[in-house]
């Protein structure tokens, strides 16, 4: 089967690329791989598995294929974009130099879930960085998104796969349901095993600069290079930024379902009682709730759409099943959602960033 030529499905649907993350040497799987990654060297727009969600993925180094992202996503061009390469050396000639620290949470944290932001060479598009001097970088842990990276051979610029300031995907369902007709292919390797996007890491102030959480914690970052601190701006964020965020994933509305999003935060004991509460306060809405393994279900939720979220003293289960739930509520046509806060700490922190991101358009 002949690779793909760019823009082929422009006018049909999407094709959907299925593939077997523990089969990967199997003809099939090679086969599939191939055919994708010579859409991606060809201009094209795939998505593709990583440990956190799926990405759109384009050429990095390809201004137009990027700003293909940008029109399937309906994506602003102020909100920048990752670059995700399958090895060490696929750096050069995207990044001017790695500082010493840097260095160290690569060896700590690559392949994984960490973004850095690094000086970039003029060879990277500004389309990709906004026209920031920072291009933001990681190499996934996803054996299907580094074969493919590894056979394109090209450094791949990659967004969460589904339309801007909507709920991001892990699966490829989710991301048929933004982008069929739209791109032109989607790799389905089954549901992402993290749930929540990358940790965004700026390594070069003292203390580091951490603008986005994710599952790298602050704790495991200090543990490793040094002091670290959360970004302070995110309030000062306006829907319509004046100039180019200085990091993906800072805009205020991201992740956000449909339904109007109401956020429960209470002591563990309490979080029942509290959602009960806000469930008697929505009468005549369609009610839908985030309910976590260990919180009681109240009787006020007999009529109420009830998504089963994880553990609440496992907080990575949640972390794994926050967007699958939320669409799936949005899916069940629920004008409201109750959604407990864990509490802010390890990846909680990065939960609770999503959960009021997605809250904050409402």
């Amino acid at each position: 089967m002949l690779p793909a030529a760019a823009g082929e499905n422009r006018d049909v649907k999407t094709l959907r690329l299925s593939v077997d993350a523990n089969r990967l040497e199997a003809p099939e799987s090679c086969e599939v791989m191939e055919r994708a990654a010579g859409i991606l060297r060809a201009g094209g727009l795939v998505a593709l598995p990583t440990e956190t969600v799926y990405g759109l993925g384009a050429n990095a180094l390809d201004r137009a294929a990027v700003e293909r992202i940008f029109a399937a996503k309906s994506r602003p061009a102020w909100d920048p974009v990752i670059v995700h390469v399958a090895s060490r050396s696929m750096l050069e000639g995207l990044v001017e130099a790695i500082p010493e620290k840097a260095q160290q949470l690569m060896e700590a944290f690559w392949p994984g879930p960490l973004t850095l932001l690094l000086p970039r060479t003029r060879a990277v598009p500004d389309v990709v960085t906004a026209g920031r001097p920072l291009v933001g970088v990681r190499m996934p842990s996803h054996e299907v998104a580094l074969e493919l990276i590894g056979r394109a051979g090209i450094p791949v610029a990659a967004p969460s796969a589904n339309r801007f300031g909507h709920i991001s995907p892990t699966t490829a369902e989710h991301v048929l349901h933004d982008l069929d007709g739209r791109i032109d292919a989607v790799v389905d390797a089954g549901p992402t095993e993290r749930g929540v996007e990358s940790t965004v890491l700026d390594p070069a102030p003292d203390p580091m600069v951490i603008y986005r959480p994710g599952a790298v914690t602050a704790e495991l970052i200090s543990e490793v290079a040094g002091p670290v601190e959360l970004y302070q701006g995110g309030e000062m964020l306006r829907e319509m930024p004046a100039e180019a965020l200085p990091s993906p994933g800072l805009g205020m509305r991201h992740y956000a379902p449909g339904a109007r999003l109401v956020l429960i935060e209470a002591p563990d004991d309490e979080l029942g009682e509290c959602l009960a509460e806000a469930a008697s306060a929505m009468r005549g809405e369609r009610l839908g709730v985030m309910l976590p393994a260990g919180v009681a279900a109240p009787r006020a939720f007999a009529d109420t759409q009830v998504y089963p979220w994880g553990n609440w003293r496992a907080p990575e289960t949640l972390a794994q099943g926050l967007y699958a739930g939320l669409r799936a509520l949005d899916a069940a046509a629920c004008t409201v959602i109750l959604c407990p806060l864990p509490r802010a700490e390890g990846i909680g922190v990065a939960i609770r960033d999503r959960l009021r991101k997605a809250g904050s358009r409402n």
